[in-house]
């Protein structure tokens, strides 16, 4: 079977098309659509008419390609600009209306949980106790789990689109006292978080997300050409010095260091704060930069779980503007 996953997130619309061979999602086909959201929408904010004209043709095309590729209709969810919007119901309405696509949003816990089933299959059970960070646009991702699914998932609001807007709009570079703003407020979101994980004293612990593939990079892991399977290592020594160094340049100049992207550039330097912040209070020193996140998570989900899984997940209340209904993940 040939199946696809869609992930409207704050920067990109993302394709990923997998055949599900022995319980492995093996990836066919992967292409991305550029929106940058984060850019346009303030966290809290509506989406302009024009980004959801974007929106709509980016998931339109994603389905297109899918099917040019053989697979079944597309798992397309969408993450927290989306479900922060106020007229998130109108921009879910114009995707289905216009695309056919059933597009939903996860509730970031769901989302840390579905992350942490990639992190862990990647991983395999000789990484024992496992500690999760993802950092998107809107959120941070944080869970912790010694099975399949984590013990204990928790999303807050700490992306780094999101704090950039909050933190660093006209200013670039940043001003000391902002940045020490930032870290201040990563603390105060981060203690009850930090502290369980701490307690929980896990044996391994991953990063995924862009932004961590990015600081990775930065701090001197391999490229991606070198492929998957190279061991990419992140270290908070190395992590508290790229911050320096991405403080000191305006964003047009930190997209010429290694492994940081132009559309990146901006919130690369909130990004390495809330990385080396939230590696500080867990105390973590080194974590794994793990390639595989939440769209595996999905297609691993539905291979392991079957179609029943995700229609549960894209279930919508009739006739109150289709709101998605908030979805637990079951451990069992």
């Amino acid at each position: 079977m040939r199946i696809s996953v869609v992930d409207v997130g704050s920067n990109t619309v993302r394709l990923v098309v997998a055949d599900a061979a022995d319980g492995v999602p093996l990836p066919v086909h992967t292409a991305k659509w550029r929106l940058r959201l984060s850019e346009q929408v303030r966290p809290g904010d509506a989406i302009p008419e024009e980004a959801v004209d974007r929106l709509v043709g980016a998931v339109a095309e994603a389905s297109r390609t899918a099917t040019r590729w053989g697979a079944t209709a597309p798992l397309a969810f969408a993450t927290a600009v989306v479900r922060a919007a106020p007229n998130r119901r109108e921009v879910l309405r114009a995707v289905r209306t216009r695309t056919g696509v059933d597009l939903c949003t996860l509730p970031g816990e769901v989302e840390a949980e579905l992350t942490f089933l990639g992190a862990r299959r990647w991983m395999g059970w000789r990484s024992g106790p496992l500690a999760l960070l993802d950092i998107g646009g809107g959120s941070l991702e944080v869970a912790f789990g010694r099975g399949r699914l984590p013990d204990f998932a928790a999303s807050l609001p700490l992306g780094a689109g999101r704090l950039t807007h909050e933190f660093f709009d006209g200013d670039d570079p940043p001003a000391p006292e902002r940045v020490r703003a930032l870290r201040r407020k990563v603390r105060h979101q981060m203690r009850d978080v930090a502290a369980r994980i701490r307690w929980e004293g896990p044996r391994t612990a991953v990063v995924t997300s862009r932004t961590f593939q990015q600081l990775g990079r930065l701090c001197g892991s391999a490229p991606g050409r070198h492929g998957p399977f190279v061991e990419r290592q992140l270290h908070r020594r190395d992590l508290r010095e790229a911050i320096t160094r991405l403080s000191s340049l305006p964003a047009a100049e930190r997209s010429r260091l290694p492994g940081i992207s132009a559309p990146r550039a901006a919130q690369s330097l909130a990004g390495a704060v809330v990385g080396h912040t939230a590696m500080k209070l867990t105390g973590l020193r080194t974590v794994t930069v793990c390639p595989w996140a939440i769209r595996e998570g999905v297609l691993l989900r539905l291979i392991e779980d079957g179609p029943s899984w995700w229609a549960e997940v894209n279930r919508y209340e009739e006739p109150a503007a289709h709101d998605p209904v908030p979805l637990r993940i079951a451990t069992s």
